[in-house]
This record gives structure tokens, sequence and C-alpha cells, in this order.
């Protein structure tokens, strides 16, 4: 497809639970789709540079297979990195994709990141007086408890001391459970058009053997490392401190606990991660222009080849290489 037709190539998203196989299915399909595809990460912590183990960040031979951008964008230790920050360099990224024609394979980890990219920035949260007054009424580790088992991806991006920020996430969190329509999160309204969705599924207890198996994989891998060299060059900033599997490591290395605990934290922690996620996914489901594929016992290369039926059927293209 020449530069000029380079609006026709929609975004394709890549959507799923933590640890649910979503970076190998985007590399496959940027090696298959015509022309080539990009991926672009929608992570909140994989744009940190050094921080790779533990943000499950693509690695070297993942990279070397399929172009990646969006990823090690910021030093851990720098000013703190928006939402706005990441739709400015992926809506960038998008364009430059699109002028070269490449597909841009946008790869979700952060489900923040893909409601704003799909619906807009958010809105102000609503605010219901009675469940503020019990919040406000919390102590600061009472809060910070609660923002961890019932919103731990916004416990990850906000700072434990940040109790405003943390209040707001958590009226959030209910309003969402109760499936109450808010204005943070605009379900009811119109997404972009210009994009096609796979979601992979996984059985609760399948995703969870996958998150545990991830952990210690992790731990082989030399995570205690890496935390201890970015804590001990002080290179580990406000946001990027709070970071599921950094946190944990820290508080080991601190001596508020042992590595096996450490551990042990933080694959509960991913697990509750993992059921926060599914919130976020239901509501992807009323998303057009999306198939959502069972992915248990299925092939990477099985995956892809569904998925490109999708987005060929939904985008009207063909699955030539010569267009």
């Amino acid at each position: 497809m020449p530069p000029e037709d380079a609006h026709r190539r929609p975004i394709v998203l890549v959507l799923g639970p933590t640890a649910g196989g979503k970076t190998s299915l985007s590399i496959e399909l940027a090696r298959r789709l015509p022309g080539g595809g990009t991926c672009l990460g929608a992570d909140s912590m994989q744009i940190y540079r050094g921080m790779d183990i533990g943000t499950a960040k693509p690695t070297a031979d993942e990279r070397a297979a399929a172009p990646h951008e969006l990823f090690d964008l910021v030093d851990p230790d720098g000013p703190p990195f928006t939402v706005a920050d990441w739709l400015e360099a992926a809506e960038a990224s998008i364009t430059t994709c699109r002028n070269t024609g490449r597909w841009p394979i946008v790869v979700g980890g952060t489900n923040l990141y893909v409601q704003n990219l799909l619906y807009g920035m958010d809105a102000p949260a609503p605010t219901d007086p009675v469940l503020r007054a019990d919040l406000d009424a919390m102590s600061d580790a009472d809060l910070r408890a609660r923002l961890e088992e019932e919103a731990p991806e916004d416990a990850q991006r906000i700072h434990a001391n940040d109790r405003r920020r943390t209040i707001r996430a958590l009226e959030r969190a209910a309003a969402e459970e109760e499936g109450t329509p808010t204005t943070a999160r605009a379900w009811d309204g119109p997404p972009r058009e210009d994009f096609v969705a796979i979601g992979l599924e996984w059985p609760v207890e399948s995703i969870n053997r996958r998150i545990n198996a991830r952990v210690k994989a992790m731990a082989a891998d030399g995570l205690i490392d890496e935390v201890r060299a970015l804590h001990h060059a002080n290179r580990l900033g406000r946001q990027a401190r709070e970071a599921l599997g950094y946190r944990e490591i820290v508080d080991h290395l601190e001596g508020r606990c042992s590595a096996e605990d450490a551990f042990e934290r933080i694959k509960i922690g991913t697990r509750r991660f993992a059921k926060q996620q599914r919130t976020w996914l239901r509501r992807f489901r009323i998303l057009p222009r999306t198939v959502w594929l069972g992915a248990e016992g299925k092939t990477t290369a099985e995956l892809a080849s569904e998925a490109e039926k999708h987005i060929f059927s939904t985008y009207g293209g063909s699955t030539s290489s010569t267009e």
C-alpha cells in the first residue's frame, strides 16, 4: 500500500490479561501483515529505561524480530510520565507507521492508555458524597491497601503518599464496579473509528498459572539484581518505585521482607492486577470491530491466523503482500 493510502491502514489493538501472550501475538502479526507492522507499547511501566525484567518488557530477541516503539521513553528517576505524554507519543508513532506503509500495532498493557487512545482524555471523575466521606476518614495506609486491592493498575502509577489521586482512583473503581457510566471512562460515547481489535481470552485458573510461571522466570532472570542496581544508584523515582514487582523487591533490599516473601507478594499482586484488568476488558467487549479469541491450547501462529482473518474481514483489505 503506497503512503498516500496510509489513512486506510487501521490501528491494530492487541488486548488481553497480563501474561496472556500479547507480546508474542503482536510480533507475529507485525511479521505477517503486508508491508510489516510496528509494535507500539501501551504499558505505563515499560516506558522506563532499565526496568526490563520486572515489567516483562520485550527482550532483545523479540525486538529484533519486529520494530518496537514506545518502550524506554524516559528515565525512571525523571519527572512523572502522564497519560497525555503517552498519547502524544503514540499518535506520533501511529502517524509515522501509516506514512511509511506499516501497520501500527498497539499492544495493550495499561488499559487506561488504550481507553484514552480510543475515547480521548479523561474528564474529572464524579464524586459520591457518601463514598467520599468514607474515604476521607481512612488513613493513608488503609487507602493504599484498598487501592492495591480494588485498582492495582492505578496503584502502579499513583505514589503511596498521593492521597488526593488515591481517593479519585478509588471513586472511579467503585463507579466502574457498579457499572455506572462515568465521565472519566466515557464508555457510552463512540470510540474512534480507525482501529480493529483482537482480544485474548484465558480461563482465570490458566492465567494465574501463567502469572506464577512468569514471576518465577523473573526471579531466575535476575530481577533482584536489576532492582538492586536501580535502587543503589537512586534511579527509582516516585512513580517507578511503586511499580508492581519493584516495590516488593525494594522492601526486600531494605530488610522488610525476605526474597521469598517478596516474590510471593509479586505473584499475589499480579493476580490481583489481572482480576482488575478483567473489569476493564469486559468494557472493551462493547467495542466495534473487535474479536475475542480463546487462547488456551493454541499456538501463537494459530492465533495470528485467526487475528489476520478478523483484521482483513473488518478492514476490507487483502492478506496478499502485493496490494
